[in-house]
């Protein structure tokens, strides 16, 4: 069931100015034990949202990584996500309106702090796994950087200690896509719809790669190229008209914009010094063909963590393939959960 946690004063935003008002939205999975030990806080991704077993399959079942007949899981919805949190649809009490394009820049050290508050709101003091994978893990590493005595435990897939040039070029390339939809400024929900397809469409190359798309966009036999619309472009089209339909393109750039403020080790000393301090038991889990984070720099992530483990996915679809093996991903974790 989707909860909200509304702060009580003005959110101060790390690049100045504020939020007057901030709403989290937030799910939870299972019970709090009597000692409320068993709590695992996961951290989501881009374009997800706080309901982990809508997004995440076969994670939030029974025998699971997740399995919320052990677990208290708890998941936040992000700041300037349209699900329910503080957004650039959110009313800005100075002018009764949706903030839209005058939406604040937010980093990821605000979305941790914001997570931070719905802890305390919920009395959790201690918890005993985090998890995040991708921009969640930008997440996960932050809170480890804020708070290493807070955590047992931490799992970090598909993610890295800083938004690297070539990530940001990728959100770069995106957010290119929207501010060339002539929309998108309108002071308007559905403005910069098309720029927003495109942004998607932009994205699912770097999310899958080649591997995933020569998997399941092949051509079905009797395909003409001379009369026949290619698979692949139906579902580009398919893909950017999904998202448009449950996002907006005022929320994706907030989210990109946040993502490229990410270094752990942003007055720290440096991102080895700043993981060095991490003191959560940590699992590290890369994925094949990820072309976004690779195998090399989730090893060398792994490598600057205090005793951190490292775990390879085996898979055909590349970044996504957080999502698609769930078998895998259950073998490496639901036993590092239990130990």
């Amino acid at each position: 069931m989707l909860k909200e946690y509304r702060h009580p004063v003005p959110f101060s935003l790390e690049a100045g100015g504020q939020l007057a008002e901030l709403t989290i939205a937030y799910h939870t999975f299972g019970s709090l034990n009597v000692d409320r030990s068993n709590v695992v806080w996961v951290c989501h991704a881009l374009t997800a949202n706080s309901d982990v077993a809508d997004w995440w399959p076969h994670t939030v079942e029974k025998d699971c990584f997740l399995d919320p007949g052990k677990w208290f899981v708890v998941c936040a919805n992000i700041i300037g996500s349209p699900y329910g949190t503080t957004s650039p649809l959110s009313a800005d009490p100075a002018t009764g309106e949706p903030y839209y394009g005058d939406f604040p820049l937010v980093s990821i050290r605000d979305i941790v702090r914001a997570h931070r508050l719905l802890a305390s709101h919920l009395e959790i003091d201690r918890i005993h796994v985090l998890v995040g994978s991708s921009v969640g893990g930008f997440q996960a590493l932050e809170w480890l950087a804020q708070e290493p005595e807070r955590f047992d435990k931490s799992v970090l897939l598909a993610t890295d200690a800083y938004a690297s040039p070539w990530t940001i070029a990728i959100d770069e390339t995106q957010r290119m896509a929207i501010e060339s939809d002539s929309t998108y400024g309108e002071r308007r929900p559905d403005a910069g719809m098309a720029g927003l397809a495109a942004a998607r469409a932009i994205g699912l190359l770097t999310y899958r790669g080649g591997s995933g798309y020569n998997i399941t966009q092949r051509e079905k036999d009797g395909f003409n190229p001379l009369e026949d619309v290619h698979r692949p472009c139906t579902y580009q089209r398919y893909q950017g008209e999904k998202l448009c339909n449950r996002f907006n393109a005022y929320s994706y750039m907030s989210i990109l914009n946040s993502f490229d403020t990410h270094d752990v080790g942003r007055g720290r000393g440096g991102i080895a010094e700043a993981l060095s301090k991490v003191k959560a038991e940590t699992v590290v889990i890369g994925l094949s063909t990820d072309i976004i984070f690779s195998p090399q720099e989730m090893k060398a992530l792994c490598a600057m963590i205090p005793g951190a483990q490292y775990f390879e996915i085996d898979s055909e679809f590349g970044h996504d393939g957080f999502l698609v093996e769930h078998v895998q991903l259950n073998n490496i974790l639901t036993p590092f959960m239990n130990r």
